[in-house]
């Protein structure tokens, strides 16, 4: 039986979540289709052009990205107090941006009501509106559905584009969510399409190092790092973007073939985040593999368990 969406999905027991959207009757998200001799490679910017837009709308963070053949992940931040903190006005112009707002609603910008329960009724509307923009659903049904008709009419076809649901995971704590960015991250090393993580097209952890080439703040849609979760003047990841890298480029090492290194000194970072390390190489290849809709510590999987009313959580373990 399917579980239902607000039993893996609750800001209350993490704002971080780990997404996958696959194809179904083996269809191509991109890549090139050999038998057929047909690319599909172009619809790697489509997904990426329509993360640039939702990202403009919707209080969702994208912490990382990368883009398959067949499939995607992202790892995301569930930013509920960016939503809260929206004005109503606000609300309307970016629900506004993207979807036909009614009439009722439109008056209402204008002034042009005429009574108490037309202004109940907008008020009513514009809070389903702020809901929805930090609501994971709607933004990975709005992502997907976007890309599934154009992907279907440039098939001439009609039907399922995408395995059912998006799969999720939620992220419990500083080492799952690092672990979980570095999966996702180093998926075209794994797969044997990259040789190291910058030239791993389509991810986040290529456009971060582009975007520091250029020497921007971060890169584009990405939700950018702070150092540190204590300074809460800043919205963003809890480590430092140097971490990060030569964390990721650590740990490709250690998983492309003749290229081991384990025995060199680690990553300062992996240090501090403490825990086995072998078990964060099994975790940055083998997230998926374990069928879970947690990663994180015991002790963060009962808060997390409580919180999403369930009597057993399929954990991760990670300490």
């Amino acid at each position: 039986m399917t579980t239902a969406r607000k039993q893996l999905i609750s800001i209350e027991a993490t704002s971080y979540y780990h997404c996958v959207s696959r194809c179904v009757r083996r269809s191509f998200l991109c890549g090139e289709d050999k038998q057929n001799q047909v690319s599909y490679e172009h619809r790697r910017e489509w997904i990426v052009n329509k993360m640039h837009s939702l990202s403009s709308l919707y209080c969702i963070d994208i912490c990382a990205y990368a883009i398959m053949s067949n499939h995607y992940h992202l790892v995301v931040n569930i930013n509920q107090t960016k939503a809260i903190a929206l004005s109503e006005h606000q609300v309307v112009e970016l629900w506004g941006a993207a979807h036909k707002l009614p009439l009722i609603i439109q008056r209402w910008l204008h002034g042009q009501l005429t009574s108490q329960s037309e202004h109940e009724k907008c008020i009513e509307l514009i809070e389903i509106w702020r809901e929805r923009l930090w609501d994971l659903s709607w933004y990975m049904k709005e992502l997907n559905y976007d890309i599934a008709c154009k992907a279907n009419n440039e098939d001439n076809c009609t039907g399922h584009f995408w395995e059912g649901r998006f799969k999720s995971q939620a992220l419990l704590d500083k080492k799952a969510l690092a672990a979980a960015m570095a999966y996702v991250d180093l998926n075209p090393v794994r797969a044997g399409i990259a040789d190291k993580p910058e030239n791993s097209d389509f991810t986040s952890i290529q456009a971060r190092i582009n975007a520091l080439d250029k020497q921007l703040a971060t890169a584009p849609c990405l939700h950018p790092f702070i150092g540190h979760e204590s300074n809460l003047k800043l919205d963003g990841i809890p480590f430092r973007l140097m971490d990060y890298l030569e964390l990721v480029d650590w740990t490709a090492r250690q998983i492309r073939p003749h290229k081991s290194s384990i025995d060199e000194s680690l990553p300062p970072i992996l240090g501090r985040l403490g825990g086995n390390i072998n078990n964060w190489l099994k975790v940055c290849t083998q997230l998926e593999k374990s069928h879970t809709t947690a990663v994180g510590s015991q002790a963060k999987a009962i808060i997390a368990r409580d919180v999403l009313r369930k009597k057993k959580l399929h954990l991760y373990v990670f300490e």
